[in-house]
């Protein structure tokens, strides 16, 4: 049967697919609209600065720039950190192909030291209100140096006296390059270069509102909302070329360490790097001494690993490395070789100093805790002692198999052999024996040394016979 579709039906079906139609046309320009808005990303650096900080930032510029950020905001709270982490972070920004803005938040936080750099370096500077930054000298220890606090030297001091705190050749040329450093920061977006340099100089510091007056900022900001709304239409240079900055209807977009990063900042922490060096160094020396165990050595070993990888990133001073193995050495030493607490003690004090020395900077967020240090003395000194006593007494305690077990044994003479030679026996074994007085058959004599397979005995007193029943001699007599 043949159906004939009626005109009504025509047009309610035309009216369907114009409107399926409009309705996907409204969700791709919806979709459009919305990625053509562009995005914010923002990364939050809320520590000292330090290997784990570095990889952070790689890796979020990596990941911004795959998403086609248009903006990177780096939301900073820092009291400063290493030297090699910084000058790493400066170069990523440096080179980034997005305008980066380094924006120093909430209220009471700070950009000191290789903060202060970090915010010069990038093309917009901002801060919250009641933030501050500054203090940006360099301090060296041990030939390491990285930006940290040091103190202030009086700007009215002649010369000379400014040299004497300077301190010797190396500080004065580790100052002096740190001042071109910022002062090239300053003149790249430009910055107040004087105030900068003084920064590095004489470690002073300025509030937000000063800095905006003296130029050394961009921008005050009470939040992220009103960064991007004064920010908007601003010209920065990136690697050299003019860029106006269109921020107004950016996405927001919070980019958090991953768990690489996570385990890195872990690792990275001197204290926890210690712990591992110490776990790693006990794990080894128990497999060692107990072959076979496989669970000691294998988490000695990882242990071990993670602890040097972390101290090739941070600023170690391997003089208190040195110590701290010469330390361990010295008290497993005295372990095996007692020498009435020398060597345990001496191993004990290299411990310490090792241990106190181990970090070669004055960053407090990159010491090793005095209390994670004394508790590894003490345990070590209580294992140490642990040990001594069970030396001690397993020395006390009679032989119990050897040749050196006969001495102070009871024998009897089977057989003699001239004067002062004879055949005993002495657990029911034959031997051949020496005496200083001419030995009998049947007599008792007690072992006093071995000479290889010659036994030398004395002959027992009657009032010792009295009370000596050893079963050896109770067997000979049997037979």
């Amino acid at each position: 049967m043949r159906i004939i579709s009626s005109p009504a039906c025509h047009y309610t079906r035309l009216a369907r697919s114009c409107f399926l139609f409009v309705l996907v046309q409204c969700v791709l320009a919806a979709g459009l609209a919305e990625a053509g808005g562009g995005r914010v990303a923002v990364l939050t650096v809320a520590d000292a600065i330090g290997p784990a900080t570095q990889d952070y930032i790689e890796r979020s510029f990596e990941q911004a720039l795959t998403e086609n950020a248009e903006l990177i905001v780096i939301h900073m709270d820092t009291p400063g950190g290493l030297d090699g982490a910084m000058r790493g972070i400066i170069k990523t920004i440096t080179a980034s192909p997005v305008p980066v803005v380094t924006y120093v938040s909430p209220t009471g936080a700070r950009a000191a030291s290789a903060g202060t750099y970090i915010l010069y370096a990038s093309h917009v500077a901002a801060m919250a209100p009641g933030t501050n930054l500054g203090a940006a000298t360099p301090v060296q220890i041990g030939g390491i140096s990285f930006p940290g606090t040091e103190k202030t030297k009086d700007p009215d001091a002649d010369a000379s006296e400014q040299e004497i705190d300077q301190g010797d050749a190396m500080k004065h040329k580790m100052v002096n390059d740190a001042a071109a450093y910022i002062r090239g920061l300053a003149e790249l977006h430009g910055r107040n270069a004087e105030w900068a340099e003084r920064a590095v100089r004489e470690a002073v510091s300025l509030q937000a509102s000063e800095a905006l007056k003296l130029g050394v900022i961009d921008i005050i900001a009470s939040d992220i909302d009103d960064l991007l709304q004064k920010i908007d239409s601003r010209e920065v240079l990136v690697r050299g070329n003019k860029h106006t900055l269109h921020t107004k209807g950016l996405t927001v977009v919070e980019i958090l360490p991953d768990w690489r990063n996570r385990l890195l900042g872990v690792i990275t922490n001197p204290n926890i790097a210690y712990i591992l060096m110490m776990v790693g160094i006990y794990g080894l020396i128990l497999e060692f001494y107990n072959p076979g165990g496989l669970v000691a050595g294998t988490v000695g070993a990882i242990c071990l690993v993670l602890a040097l990888y972390s101290f090739q990133l941070l600023p170690v001073n391997y003089a208190g490395m040195a110590l701290i193995m010469l330390g361990v050495g010295l008290m497993i030493a005295e372990a095996f070789q007692p020498s009435f607490g020398m060597l345990g003690i001496g191993g004990v004090i290299a411990f310490v100093i090792g241990s106190i020395i181990l970090m070669d900077t004055d960053i407090p967020d990159f010491k090793i805790y005095l209390s994670v240090v004394a508790s590894f003395a003490v345990a070590t000194i209580l294992v140490l002692f642990l040990i001594i006593g069970m030396v001690i007494r397993a020395r006390g305690k009679p032989v119990v198999s050897g040749v050196e077990e006969l001495i102070g044994k009871v024998a009897m003479v089977v057989e003699t052999i001239g004067d002062n030679y004879a055949h005993v026996r002495v657990h029911s074994e034959l031997w051949r024996a020496y005496a200083q007085t001419p030995l009998q058959k049947g007599q008792q004599v007690r072992v006093t040394a071995v000479d290889g397979l010659t036994l030398q005995v004395e002959p027992m007193m009657a009032e010792t016979l009295a009370v000596s029943t050893p079963e050896s001699f109770s067997a000979e007599k049997t037979t």
